[in-house]
């Protein structure tokens, strides 16, 4: 029987132009899958299947498309594949950084609010995790005629980060959660409106892109808490759009500075080392020193990442160094996004030595950062840094400890609506099953505990 004619389907002339064999397009499809949260069992006779027109289901083009802009190196769409995709649906929104980074915000914002599932399932994507990286030239100018008329100035700007550091203490203390559908919708209207207007001096009008740029990369903070990848690095691209054009120096550097932190969490180390040395490049004599070493302790992750041990040591010896030089010089605006500087380095610093396998110092670490934070603040960033301190203990065989400390980090949780709580303390109770197996009370006692959390929060 002749092999059916499928030169003429877009997946079929991509598969073929690098020889990719079906199983490995399978184990891709089935990679980005299981990334997004849903279990794939995709194999080569399924791949043959789509080569010959049939349509994927459900998000499968979505990831089809992800896989192959892996295995191929350039970004690839559902469109590019000829496959189709539900009505009004776009997978490929915010992954590009165009002219006119507000209108995209407005898209994807309505995606967002109206809870589009096709863009809060979307896969991270690799290739969009490089664009900064090639991102050296100024976005273009966009129309300088105001849709409302009015003329902003410094008021405007102070507003709205007024309004975007209510939206951070809210964030912080009750979870990615509250207020998430509120913030989107000041951004794609008030701000919005702000960002595509006249202004008094082109100092405001840079100031005013920079506190936009603020509250989308809160938008994508909010997203990521609720396990929303595809859509937060979305609206990390456009708020890195909007920090670059705004031309305040150090901002565009601190969002890829995030996205290299986002690559990194979600274990997809390419592009994290160059994001992270770069967003450092972008602010050296640019800022203060304490904000400097927030550059430098994601610079020592990355590099931990990426197996360079003695070069990771250096670079937290670097953001110490940064941190003892401090003057108390005031921090800029955008560099506030978790808080005091000093526990956020602290935080990461555990992180690098996680990396490294020094759980005892990751362990101090993470204790020093929960106890940096001003009380009755941040608790969502407190609990899981309690946690990780925790899971760490317990490693080292310190269970009774290591419930002291879960105890604490559930204290702070009570009122917080958050996506990593939750699997926090999912995680806890899993490796509190063999404690507890052994009769050993305080274990059985915060099992309890967490299950009533859950149980709670359904």
């Amino acid at each position: 029987m002749p092999e059916p004619d499928t030169a003429h389907l877009p997946g079929h002339g991509l598969i073929k132009e690098k020889r990719l064999p079906y199983e490995t397009v399978a184990n891709a499809v089935r990679v980005v899958a299981a990334e997004s949260g849903e279990v794939l069992r995709t194999n080569r006779s399924t791949v043959e299947h789509w080569i010959c027109g049939a349509q994927p289901a459900g998000n499968t083009p979505r990831y089809l498309a992800e896989a192959l802009s892996r295995l191929l190196g350039r970004l690839v769409t559902a469109d590019h594949l000829g496959l189709s995709l539900a009505a009004g649906e776009d997978d490929s929104i915010g992954l590009s950084l165009g002219p006119d980074p507000v209108e995209t915000l407005t898209l994807i914002g309505k995606a967002d609010v109206n809870r589009r599932r096709f863009l809060a399932a979307s896969a991270y994507s690799v290739a969009a995790a490089a664009l900064p990286l090639d991102y050296v030239r100024d976005i273009a100018d966009r129309a300088a005629a105001a849709r409302s008329g009015a003329i902003a100035g410094d008021a405007e700007v102070a507003a709205v980060r007024d309004m975007v550091r209510v939206f951070t203490d809210m964030d912080e203390l009750h979870g990615g959660q509250h207020g998430r559908s509120a913030l989107v919708q000041y951004l794609m209207s008030d701000v919005a409106t702000l960002c595509r207007g006249r202004f008094r001096t082109e100092d405001a009008r840079r100031q005013m892109l920079s506190a936009a740029a603020s509250g989308v990369h809160l938008a994508g903070w909010k997203s990521y808490d609720a396990g929303e990848q595809g859509l937060t690095q979305r609206y990390y691209l456009q708020s890195y759009a909007l920090a670059a054009e705004s031309g305040v120096p150090g901002h565009d550097g601190f969002v890829m500075r995030t996205m290299s932190q986002q690559g990194m969490k979600i274990h997809r180390a390419e592009h994290c080392l160059a994001l992270a040395e770069t967003g450092l490049d972008r602010v050296k004599r640019h800022v203060d020193p304490a904000t400097e070493a927030l550059f430098h302790i994601t610079y020592a992750h990355a590099l931990a990442k990426t197996g360079q041990r003695q070069q990771a040591v250096r670079a937290v010896e670097r953001a110490r160094a940064r941190l003892d030089a401090a003057k108390g010089d005031p921090t800029p605006f955008w560099a506030l996004a978790w808080g005091p500087v000093e526990a956020t380095v602290r935080s990461r610093t555990a992180k690098v030595f996680a990396t490294l396998g020094d759980p005892r110092n990751a362990a101090h670490h993470y204790a020093r950062a929960a106890a940096s934070r001003p009380p009755g603040t941040y608790a969502r960033i407190i609990a899981l840094d309690l946690v990780a301190q925790a899971e760490l203990e317990v490693a080292q065989g310190g269970i009774e400890q290591a419930c002291v400390t879960w105890g604490r980090a559930m204290d702070h949780m009570d009122g917080v609506a958050s996506v990593r709580t939750r699997k926090a303390v999912k995680s806890m109770r899993r490796d509190l099953t063999r404690f507890r197996a052994r009769g050993l009370r305080c274990a059985a006692e915060l099992d309890e505990r967490g299950r009533d959390f859950l149980t709670a929060r359904r």
